[in-house]
């Protein structure tokens, strides 16, 4: 006989396991021993089975819980913050880093934009090309003999420019590239044309700086900074000079660096000049002849200019046109 604990009802059944009216576990009453349960019984197996509640019951079971998705022995999922971090480091390296590389190319490309600028930033040579004027600045207003015209240099001063700067001292025009690698050209409009005819100019080494570039005259010049031009070109501290052409995005070099007696050391004053002959450009430094070449990629009617190059700042005075 078994006995209901709760409700203490008795089932003369013995195969009844559970009370019909709250349906507890049933026990065997205290008066008849429990039957000697075989081993070998099979236990149920309906994984959909609902079992009632086991409080109270001497045996626990666990048969009708149903199984969590995945066994308490899955594998805790590996966290996502890392991914978080990287994803947010790397908008941070697009925006700001990707950044240095990102902020140099909009500030080219930038100026690359702008009129009268040519600049590329080539192998080891980038070039600030800028016309020192408007066509509406005075750039007629010039001292004249009846054999020279000098260029006043006082209206080449720029307020502000991103690769180069300017300033008068006294009656030097000073001009020098606001970086290593760079170099500075300004040039005169086409109101003066060294085609022809001579030119020259006076220049310092303000700082006896270093300047793998070079520093100088330019002439037979298109109007247009870099475009078409020669470029004569001394190092006073290594007592060199040498002979460059420019075009667009390029510079060649027509005579390269040669050692030279006639340039004067350190942050003295040099005067170069370049002599038009007819198919022939004769180059000057103080006076001495040091090189000529054939004219042949100078532009017809060309305009002289000045050339500063690795951020040296150089002194140009007496920027003078003659037949």
């Amino acid at each position: 006989m078994k006995i209901c604990p709760t409700c203490r009802k008795t089932y003369a059944d013995d195969n009844l396991n559970f009370c019909l009216e709250d349906g507890s576990v049933l026990t065997f009453s205290s008066s008849e021993p429990p039957p000697t349960v075989m081993m070998s019984q099979p236990r149920p197996t309906d994984p959909t089975a609902v079992f009632p509640s086991t409080q109270n019951q001497g045996i626990q079971s666990t048969f009708g819980q149903q199984p969590q998705p995945y066994s308490m022995q899955q594998p805790k999922k590996s966290s996502k913050a890392w991914l978080l971090i990287v994803g947010i480091v790397g908008i941070i390296i697009l925006l700001c880093g990707g950044g240095f590389a990102g902020l140099v190319f909009i500030g080219m490309n930038s100026n690359q934009n702008q009129s009268n600028n040519s600049t590329y930033p080539l192998p080891n040579n980038g070039r600030v090309n800028t016309n020192p004027s408007p066509a509406s600045s005075p750039f007629s207003s010039t001292t004249s003999s009846s054999d020279v015209e000098t260029v006043d240099l006082s209206f080449w001063v720029k307020d502000s420019s991103v690769w180069g700067t300017t300033e008068m001292s006294g009656d030097e025009f000073l001009m020098a590239a606001k970086q290593k690698g760079y170099y500075y050209v300004l040039v005169a409009p086409d109101d003066y044309t060294t085609d022809g005819k001579n030119v020259r100019v006076t220049v310092r080494n303000v700082d006896n700086a270093n300047s793998s570039l070079g520093y100088g005259l330019i002439f037979h010049s298109a109007p247009t900074p870099l475009t078409k031009d020669y470029a004569f070109l001394i190092d006073t501290k290594r007592k060199k000079y040498r002979v460059v052409r420019h075009e667009p995005s390029k510079e060649t070099s027509m005579v390269s660096w040669k050692d030279s007696s006639a340039i004067k050391d350190g942050s003295q004053e040099n005067v170069l000049e370049a002599h038009d002959k007819g198919d022939t450009i004769e180059l000057y430094i103080n006076s001495e002849m040091v090189t000529s070449f054939k004219d042949q990629f100078g532009q017809p009617n060309g305009v002289p200019g000045l050339y500063s190059g690795d951020g040296a700042k150089i002194g140009f005075k007496k920027l003078e046109i003659w037949k």
